[in-house]
């Protein structure tokens, strides 16, 4: 990657880290208030929960369009993209997400899924808890990842 291209990248990625801050900042103002009582305020973080994963997805999907280029339109692309991030690809780009990061987002990532397609159903105070957990866990890890993902590409970058 050129210095060009690595300066666009950066800009590219710090722009969704910004909404992705906008929404957690968001679920977390929501989180503060949380009662298993107020179904309309489950909802709500629930739908934040939704965002933050479908922001965070939509980072990884840039990343992996600036290196990979070849998302896939399989039924299960949500996943590998997931688990393609959690690994080296020789010649191309370092890790993106640890191994501790990858597990809360596969986890979210099945919230998500569960919140897009329970039409009828109640949200759960215990199981929305569980996830809001993880969102609000989420956030600082993938900064860190982030940050080290483009100092890895920096210093590559220097060396060539």
């Amino acid at each position: 990657m050129d210095s060009e291209q690595l300066v666009i990248l950066k800009v590219d990625v710090q722009a969704q880290l910004n909404l992705i801050k906008t929404v957690y900042e968001r679920l977390n103002e929501r989180a503060n208030s949380l009662k298993g009582d107020d179904p309309i305020l489950l909802e709500s973080i629930a739908y934040q929960i939704h965002n933050l994963y479908s922001a965070i997805e939509d980072l990884l999907k840039l990343i992996a369009n600036y290196f990979e280029n070849n998302i896939s339109n399989s039924s299960q692309w949500h996943s590998l993209l997931l688990q393609r991030m959690t690994i080296i690809v020789p010649h191309v780009r370092p890790v993106v997400l640890s191994a501790e990061t990858y597990t809360l987002l596969n986890a979210l990532r099945g919230f998500r899924h569960f919140f897009r397609h329970a039409y009828g159903a109640t949200i759960e105070y215990e199981q929305l808890k569980s996830n809001l957990d993880k969102a609000l866990t989420v956030f600082p890890k993938l900064e860190a990842d982030l940050s080290q993902f483009l100092g890895q590409l920096e210093q590559s970058n220097e060396e060539s």
